[in-house]
């Protein structure tokens, strides 16, 4: 599966942005999907996801401010973040786990990147 991100940018501190990330390719199932992001100088850290259980799960410094939903037709899960701080700064991935005819596997966006000025 392929997977297309998009809606990273520049934005002002308290401000919204919404990363989308769209998955293609055929005859696959989602078992989970979520978004990571990476600070420059720092590890990858898990921001948000949601199996297909239906539950979410989210890092503490985002509870709150940041949702995540998935969009089932159009195979696509989105991250609605709210009130950004500076320390959301960040290259965004987002990350899908699928089953298919060839079994499990995972796949990794190409990034967008969110900054939040001060």
């Amino acid at each position: 599966v392929q997977l297309q991100a998009s809606g990273g940018g520049l934005v002002q501190a308290g401000g919204s942005l919404r990363l989308s990330c769209a998955a293609s390719g055929s005859m696959f199932s989602f078992i989970d999907m979520g978004w990571y992001r990476q600070a420059p100088g720092k590890q990858r850290e898990l921001v948000a996801s949601m199996p297909d259980t239906g539950n979410t799960n989210y890092a503490d410094s985002v509870k709150g401010r940041f949702t995540i939903s998935r969009d089932g037709a159009k195979n696509t899960v989105y991250l609605q973040m709210d009130s950004l701080k500076p320390e959301d700064t960040a290259v965004y991935f987002c990350n899908v786990i699928i089953r298919s005819r060839y079994g499990i596997s995972s796949s990794w966006g190409q990034g967008t990147l969110v900054t939040v000025s001060s």
